[in-house]
């Protein structure tokens, strides 16, 4: 009989052409699958929350895959990290229902985006934030982002090609918050996000805090529904997909607990 097991994976996503598997290309689900065919000798499909794209990094993504095996999920956890490259971590491995289904069951994401702005970009860990020279105004963008919150259209802010049946979604938190020394965060929580549209959001915010666009302006921009009245989109290698909550609680507001094992300014507790 097949069992049902969740993955909790971090990776790094600049060696990666994104998650999902690509012709002539490395990606984070080939290198899990390899790894579990390996293990098990047969073909094992894993099934991610979501897509995550080239570059864009993972503190917890969730995934599941099934066999017929009576090895335990911890062999399972130990075996793969020891298979895999050290750009891609499991942190945990557990059995779950037979009815789990890592991206049908989601509930809610959370993206946090990183940008350092000040003249001068530390040189260490370059790949993992967004390094913008002029001054940011943090006010501004934080009086654009409050419009984000509820649940609206969000065409004006979808990449082309988006896999979607409806452009609604709801975001129960959108938050720029300045840590000091440079560096800059913004958080979105949602109950699902379109192709690109993180980066979509941060591009504009991003022209707002260097005042090419105003907060009402960003408003009109979101109430628009036309992509061509959107910023740029922002660089892939900023972006984290830091939670998947399964839990049908109510959000929860963040708080920054800042550890020293992931990059500053991304936070692990509940969505």
């Amino acid at each position: 009989m097949e069992t049902t097991f969740r993955l909790t994976i971090g990776y790094h996503g600049t060696p990666y052409a994104g998650w999902q598997i690509q012709p002539d290309q490395p990606t984070v689900q080939q290198a899990i699958q390899e790894a579990l065919t390996r293990m098990l000798t047969r073909p094992v499909t894993v099934i991610a929350s979501g897509r995550t794209d080239s570059g864009v990094h993972a503190v917890a993504q969730v995934a599941h895959f099934k066999a017929d095996t009576a090895i335990p999920a911890e062999k399972f956890q130990d075996a793969l990290n020891s298979m895999l490259p050290e750009s891609i971590t499991i942190h945990a491995c557990d059995k779950v229902p037979e009815t789990f289904h890592a991206r049908f069951n989601a509930r809610r994401k959370r993206y946090t985006y990183r940008i350092i702005n000040r003249p001068v970009a530390p040189a260490v860990s370059a790949d993992t934030f967004w390094h913008i020279r002029n001054p940011l105004d943090i006010a501004a963008m934080k009086q654009a982002a409050a419009h984000l919150q509820g649940t609206h259209d969000f065409k004006a802010f979808e990449g082309t090609g988006s896999p979607r049946a409806t452009t609604v979604r709801t975001l129960f938190e959108a938050c720029v918050h300045d840590h000091g020394q440079g560096l800059v965060t913004l958080t979105f929580c949602g109950s699902g996000f379109l192709k690109f549209m993180v980066r979509n959001l941060v591009g504009t915010l991003v022209d707002v805090g260097l005042s090419r666009t105003t907060p009402d302006e960003f408003k009109a921009i979101l109430e628009s529904c036309n992509r061509q009245h959107a910023g740029a989109t922002a660089p892939s290698r900023g972006l984290f997909l830091v939670r998947v909550a399964y839990e049908d609680t109510p959000h929860a507001p963040r708080e920054f607990t800042d550890s020293p094992l992931y990059p500053a300014g991304l936070w692990l507790g509940p969505c």
